[in-house]
């Protein structure tokens, strides 16, 4: 009962914000969703269209391709939680762009505090930046697939859904990646 108390609150702060412009241009900030006793977690980049419209993590196209890995490996979306590392949409002439160094340096207490929370067992890094941002190393490529540990948390390194979509050799990867979430 504490935990979800907690994530409220901090829920709560993300939404009211307003420490880097993108609070601006937001419609909704996008703090996550899920179980606050998830053994998994789920960070990804940042907020699309949908999710700025919504407030809900993962809800376009990529969402759909991520529900439909949930679903073949039997993850129950319910009992995760999913996050971004940039609780804002990042946009220029209304369409997505990469997260800026500063933006994400902001949103660093959010996500950080989530995982101090909900203390998962394991933390899927969706994508490159997800992974750079979190893991503070530049190896994404090198350490792709595979469980890492790094101060606490068990880590697993995949690439966002998105990617997953555009590339269908990038798709074989994520539905190989997903497997082995179910093995540990």
């Amino acid at each position: 009962m504490k935990k979800a108390i907690e994530i409220k609150k901090l829920n709560k702060e993300i939404r009211n914000c307003k420490k880097c412009p993108l609070w601006k241009t937001r419609t909704n900030a996008v703090p996550g969703e899920g179980s606050e006793d998830a053994k998994i977690m789920f960070i990804g980049e940042s907020p699309g269209r949908e999710e700025d419209l919504s407030g809900k993590p993962f809800q376009g196209m990529a969402g759909k391709f991520l529900d439909k890995l949930f679903k073949k490996n039997k993850i129950n979306r319910k009992k995760v939680f999913i996050t971004s590392v940039l609780k804002c949409r990042p946009i220029i002439e209304n369409r997505n762009r990469p997260p800026l160094a500063a933006e994400l340096k902001v949103c660093k207490v959010w996500w950080q505090n989530q995982i101090e929370i909900i203390k998962p067992k394991l933390i899927v890094l969706l994508g490159k930046i997800s992974f750079d941002t979190v893991i503070g190393e530049k190896e994404f490529k090198k350490l792709q697939g595979r469980f890492l540990i790094k101060n606490g948390p068990k880590y697993f390194a995949t690439y966002h859904p998105a990617a997953g979509m555009r590339f269908p050799k990038i798709r074989k990867i994520l539905e190989k990646d997903f497997k082995k979430l179910m093995t540990k």
